[in-house]
């Protein structure tokens, strides 16, 4: 009996390890694909991969590169103002770039990449970040200055609204049926708002969250993943409630969820993207730390082919503080942008 006893228990546990393994892979299988020196000037912010062509738009401060899943530039969408990146609207054949320092939002064709119309947003300040709602047609622009949203209905290409934030919006997520879900920096907060009416539905504290900033979506499980830079990547539910807490890298910008692998990605300027696996909606582990390069926080992922994406340069020393600038950025070497492609 005592044998037969063990032999269970040996099984038990041999298929309890078998499920963690399952559950819980040894590592992501990402790997370096390729390093492109783009060169160009300006800096950079937002990266948005388009799934369905697998080209990649790069914010460049005047203008946005456009290139193909290799890495080759096969287009430019040129004479923007601040730009911080773009949203793709791929049912409405239109990308739609967010141009701070002029506040306006400019129209292009995704097939010709030509431009079709800028629009002046003449109560914002500031827009920053982006996002496509389904639900509502609209791409809502997130100002930094005038802490509030403004929408862009993507067929007539008119404001259609405005939605008060109570802070510095950041990134944010929808769920297609008329909700969403945007991180606010500087009170450490999460809002909720209706996409069609404009109006906020809740909002929400992000304890051990310092200046929430990328945010990624598990729309089957209804969970949001919020990167810190208190160096961890929140798991909260849709009405705000954390379930669970990642340790990353130090400067988070992006975060990305890919559906098909289970992967969530927190990607850091120290030069490092973390990717957890999703072992159910509340439990996440650690699978791979991707060493990068310095600077490169940014990030975005084509869930098609799964490969992700960051982009940097090189650095030489800050220039001296002023009383303006008391704690200046590492000086830009020209020439150097560079494009990382990681894949599986």
């Amino acid at each position: 009996m005592r044998k037969t006893s063990w032999a269970v228990l040996f099984l038990i546990c041999a298929a309890t390890l078998a499920t963690v393994a399952a559950a819980a892979p040894q590592g992501s299988g990402y790997h370096l694909v390729k390093k492109l020196t783009l060169g160009g000037e300006g800096g950079w912010d937002y990266l948005t991969a388009d799934s369905a062509t697998h080209r990649l738009f790069i914010s460049r401060g005047t203008h946005i590169m456009v290139v193909d899943a290799d890495g080759n530039v096969v287009g430019d969408i040129p004479n923007l103002q601040g730009t911080h990146g773009s949203e793709v609207v791929a049912e409405a054949g239109r990308g739609f770039s967010s141009n701070g320092r002029s506040n306006s939002v400019t129209i292009f064709d995704l097939k010709t990449l030509a431009p079709i119309n800028e629009v002046k947003l003449p109560a914002a300040d500031g827009p920053d970040g982006f996002l496509y709602d389904p639900a509502s047609k609209n791409v809502f622009f997130f100002n930094a200055k005038s802490h509030d949203a403004t929408a862009v209905n993507t067929k007539t290409g008119e404001v259609s609204g405005t939605v008060p934030l109570g802070g510095k919006p950041e990134a944010a997520q929808a769920d297609g049926a008329g909700h969403v879900w945007v991180n606010i920096e500087d009170t450490a907060q999460l809002v909720e708002f209706d996409s069609k009416t404009f109006k906020v539905l809740s909002t929400s504290p992000l304890p051990t969250c310092e200046e929430p900033t990328g945010m990624a979506m598990d729309a089957a499980h209804k969970r949001l993943f919020i990167g810190c830079h208190s160096k961890v990547m929140l798991v909260t539910d849709y009405a705000g409630k954390v379930v669970a807490s990642i340790p990353i890298g130090q400067g988070v910008d992006a975060a990305s969820f890919d559906p098909a692998t289970g992967f969530a990605f927190a990607s850091c300027g120290d030069g490092t993207i973390t990717v957890a696996h999703e072992d159910s909606p509340d439990k996440y582990t650690v699978v791979e730390t991707i060493a990068t390069q310095r600077g490169a926080r940014t990030m975005a992922l084509d869930t098609s082919n799964h490969r992700l994406f960051t982009v940097t340069s090189d650095f030489g020393p800050p220039p001296a503080a002023t009383a303006d600038n008391p704690n200046p950025r590492p000086t830009q070497i020209p020439g150097t942008f560079t494009l990382l492609i990681y894949g599986r």
